[in-house]
């Protein structure tokens, strides 16, 4: 019984960050978060590989696979102009479904995400030496939610406040199968990842090392 209930599971509690931002700690299981991490394998070696998108000229430290727009900073395309000139995978039905089921998680209310449609996804992986400076998701038309899924080592991510990248901000730490939501109020907080902890995804989970952030997005774009 000690092993089934254990202290660990008071450790990370669901929490509202702010109005309209969520965390649900472990809402994948393991199973799901392996099978998530098999398809990124296939984003990743499909008609636009993954790469490290440059803003001003400099590469970032987190390398980027899309799906259903191709998102470079400031703009997002069908085609990848700036990697190979493919257009990108399909967003694909399953994770409108999950995205969906995200929100009726976070607002508590079965149909709560029965409207959101997400049209693009950001798929991230970070080795233990990248970071993601405190930014704005701000290049979509749509301010619909946000949705983030985390696989493999836990992170340190810095959830900050409309205004600036300043203070006030919070910090937590996003493990495998975490859910973090923002939108409303909260849609365009500044964040970022700290720091990404080495040695900490939990076994099973499909990855040995790094991890995979996925945010889905609603660009309000057509064509």
């Amino acid at each position: 019984m000690d092993a089934l209930f254990g202290d660990d599971l008071l450790a990370r509690p669901r929490r509202q960050l702010a109005d309209g931002a969520t965390w649900v700690p472990g809402w994948l299981t393991l199973d799901q978060q392996a099978w998530i991490v098999a398809r990124f394998h296939e984003w990743a070696d499909g008609p636009v590989p993954i790469r490290a998108a440059k803003v001003r000229g400099h590469e970032m430290s987190v390398k980027t696979v899309c799906l259903g727009w191709h998102w470079r900073p400031y703009e997002y395309t069908r085609e990848a102009v700036d990697v190979n000139g493919n257009r990108v995978l399909d967003f694909p039905a399953w994770m409108v479904r999950l995205g969906r089921l995200a929100l009726a998680e976070v607002t508590g209310d079965p149909s709560g995400g029965d409207d959101y449609t997400p049209d693009t996804a950001l798929v991230n992986f970070y080795d233990d030496q990248a970071r993601m400076g405190m930014h704005q998701d701000r290049d979509e038309r749509s301010l619909a939610p946000v949705v983030s899924l985390s696989i493999g080592d836990t992170s340190r991510f810095r959830f900050g406040n409309t205004e600036s990248r300043n203070k006030p901000y919070q910090d937590i730490d996003l493990a495998s199968g975490d859910l973090f939501v923002f939108g409303g109020p909260s849609r365009l907080a500044y964040h970022g990842i700290q720091k990404v902890h080495p040695g900490t995804a939990p076994e099973g989970c499909g990855l040995a090392a790094g991890r995979i952030n996925i945010t889905m997005r609603v660009t309000g774009l057509t064509g």
